[in-house]
């Protein structure tokens, strides 16, 4: 095909140059623009950062001298503020200020061109752990006073502070003990019963489904404050529930199975027949074919609901339908083959399939329910 036009290399290199360059110059800047910006932190490692590459770069030595002692400036007077301030997580933020004062020291140590520049590069370890110390006392205690308003959500709240308190000191006090009550308060109780299947047949295949239902629970439980009981968990541990979660199947249906039988007859001329005389006969070709189509359809209706114990009210119901159809094609013929096309030659060389057992059918039917199930625990216990 002849080339309509060329696109110029002076275009296309003019075209890529600013684009590199830009990488570039943002990799090797010198944290100019980033100080009259007033981003005072991110000006000190980007200078940090140029003067690594090149130490003597004038630009880089002259943007860390403003930029560090403004950037230090800032932080100590957020301090300062934080301290004088009554909010309540005030020494949060002290920890966080202190946190990041040490940052850019540890940033400008790691820097041998950088330590002339900036002089004295002093952390503040027992700032930063008093502070630390002060904000878990505060948590602690807001945990505390939570903790004994007996209530649920308070214990939820309580179990952050408590978790927060860990994140500031990890031993404080008896932290870990208080957070473990809370979590044993907030804890909502749900005892679940197992899905009941009279048809002996199908036992196996209903623990199949039942053990998928507890896996998954089991799952679910290891981030929330729900925790799920079989009736024997429950029976040893002498627990009051608060939910009976009772999962029911209505009715359910195995096997139930259909054949579609469908008979045509086919032909094809100018098909070679014989030879008569040495001469070839050419003639139609005929053939009866009939094709059938076997389904096995098993469907179940299973019954959640979700219980209150105390007052043995309903809270919520649902009815799941699951249906899985088996499916089966093959063909026979007769009369002369010939006469069939490729794809129903290659029908009728397959023969009937062995029918699946009701255990398989009973475990493919109840997957689309599996997935209704964990779609509305997850949604309903997400509000608890």
């Amino acid at each position: 095909m002849e080339q309509l036009f060329t696109i110029p290399k002076h275009f296309i290199i003019s075209k890529i140059l600013p684009f590199g360059l830009l990488v570039l110059l943002s990799a090797c800047s010198s944290g100019k623009q980033s100080f009259q910006k007033g981003d005072y932190d991110r000006a000190v490692y980007q200078a940090v950062n140029r003067l690594q590459k090149d130490p003597g770069n004038k630009k880089a030595v002259s943007t860390l001298q403003q930029a560090y002692k403004f950037a230090q400036e800032d932080h100590q007077t957020r301090i300062e503020e934080a301290m004088k301030s009554s909010e309540t997580f005030r020494w949060e933020t002290v920890v966080q200020e202190y946190e990041n004062l040490n940052n850019l020291i540890v940033d400008v140590r790691q820097c041998p061109a950088c330590r002339s520049i900036t002089g004295t590069n002093t952390k503040y370890p027992e700032q930063l752990s008093a502070a630390k110390q002060k904000a878990a006392d505060v948590r602690y205690n807001l945990g505390l006073t939570l903790l004994k308003e007996n209530n649920r959500q308070s214990a939820k709240e309580a179990y952050q502070h408590f978790e927060k308190v860990k994140q500031f000191v990890p031993d404080y006090k008896n932290t870990r003990q208080k957070q473990d009550e809370a979590y044993q308060a907030a804890l909502l109780k749900v005892v679940v019963e197992p899905v009941e299947v009279n048809k002996g047949i199908y036992q196996l295949s209903n623990e199949y489904f039942q053990n998928k239902i507890y896996e998954y629970l089991e799952h679910y439980e290891q981030k929330s404050f729900i925790k799920f009981y079989t009736p024997q968990e429950a029976g040893s541990k002498t627990l009051v529930p608060d939910h009976v979660l009772t999962l029911t199947f209505d009715d359910f249906a195995v096997g139930q199975t259909y054949l579609k039988e469908k008979e045509q007859n086919v032909a094809r001329d100018s098909v070679k027949t014989g030879t008569v005389e040495g001469k070839e006969v050419y003639g139609t070709v005929k053939a009866k074919y009939i094709t059938y189509e076997k389904t096995i359809t098993s469907s179940g209706l299973l019954d959640f609901r979700v219980m209150d114990w105390k007052s043995k009210n309903i809270i919520t119901q649902e009815k799941m339908p699951g249906t899985f159809v088996w499916r089966d094609e093959w063909a026979t013929y007769k009369g002369d083959e010939r006469a069939l096309s490729k794809e129903q030659l290659k029908r009728a060389k397959r023969r009937e399939s062995a029918v699946p057992n009701p255990q398989f059918l009973f475990v493919e039917f109840t997957k689309p329910i599996y997935n209704q199930l964990t779609s509305k625990i997850s949604n309903f216990y997400r509000r608890y």
